[in-house]
């Protein structure tokens, strides 16, 4: 067993680098294609509740017809909480379908399946965010932000990405079943809701104003609200310590949960 096992990791160490890692990558966008129900939820849902706050509750809530372009930054991070949760049920199902003692047995990096799949859900949000952006400016969106300010816009918006998706990942590990992993993950998609995504923060009760102002989401929204439409970004630096932050911690729990499960490194 032990020179089986030795034999397996020399051969780990001979492959180019990144093989691995480029392998999962392709099996989770399959996967993520092939499972074409939850791809179109995971952009309808935002687009469809873009379009009930701009179109029903905007002009309640801004009579002067420019909520859109207050909600859109909101919508997109909502969107991001969408697409990644997937990631939780994904994580889950290789961990309790038997896959991973099948990888065991494989010349590769343990590590290198939840790679893939925090990879491909990155790239799939991607893409997420680009049609939500593009149904936002069919609908009104006119954000005033130049080439710069929109790069450094998709940059936060990608780190948020990484950040959550490295989460649902852990959480996925963690969880007993896909079924209790969907329903832990479903809690952090309240999370939007309880930020400046739809209302000022100012405007909420007193009890509430605290914790809104004060969780990772509000600072990133208005980052991202400040660079495309001109306003105040000077919540970048929270924003920034928030998405690392929660990076470093999801994946020093995922790997220890990964290695207390799989055994593997």
């Amino acid at each position: 067993m032990t020179i089986a096992l030795e034999t397996r990791l020399e051969t780990a160490r001979s492959l180019p680098p990144f093989t691995e890692e480029s392998v999962f990558i392709k099996r989770a966008l399959l996967h993520s294609l092939r499972n074409t129900e939850s791809l179109v939820m995971g952009i309808m849902l935002p687009v469809m509740l873009m379009l009930l706050f701009t179109f029903v509750f905007g002009g309640a809530l801004d009579e002067s017809g420019d909520y859109v372009n207050y909600v859109v930054p909101g919508i997109i991070l909502l969107c991001a909480g969408f697409g990644a949760s997937a990631t939780a049920v994904s994580v889950n199902q290789d961990m309790t379908s038997g896959i991973i003692d099948r990888f065991r047995t494989m010349p590769i990096r343990g590590w290198a399946v939840l790679t893939g799949h925090i990879v491909a859900s990155l790239a799939r949000n991607l893409v997420a965010t680009g049609v939500v952006i593009g149904v936002a400016l069919l609908v009104g969106f006119r954000p005033s932000g130049g080439p710069l300010e929109w790069l450094a816009a998709i940059a936060f918006v990608a780190l948020y990405i990484l950040a959550i998706t490295s989460l649902y990942a852990a959480i996925g590990l963690a969880a007993a079943t896909p079924d209790a992993a969907s329903g832990y993950g479903f809690i952090l998609l309240f999370l939007p809701y309880l930020s400046s995504a739809f209302v000022p923060v100012e405007t909420m009760p007193n009890w509430l104003q605290w914790f809104s102002a004060n969780q990772p989401i509000t600072p990133l929204i208005e980052t991202i609200r400040g660079l495309l439409m001109g306003g105040d970004t000077g919540s970048w630096p929270v924003a920034l310590v928030w998405s690392v932050g929660i990076i470093a911690v999801a994946t020093a729990w995922g790997a220890w949960l990964f290695r207390s499960k799989a055994g593997r490194r």
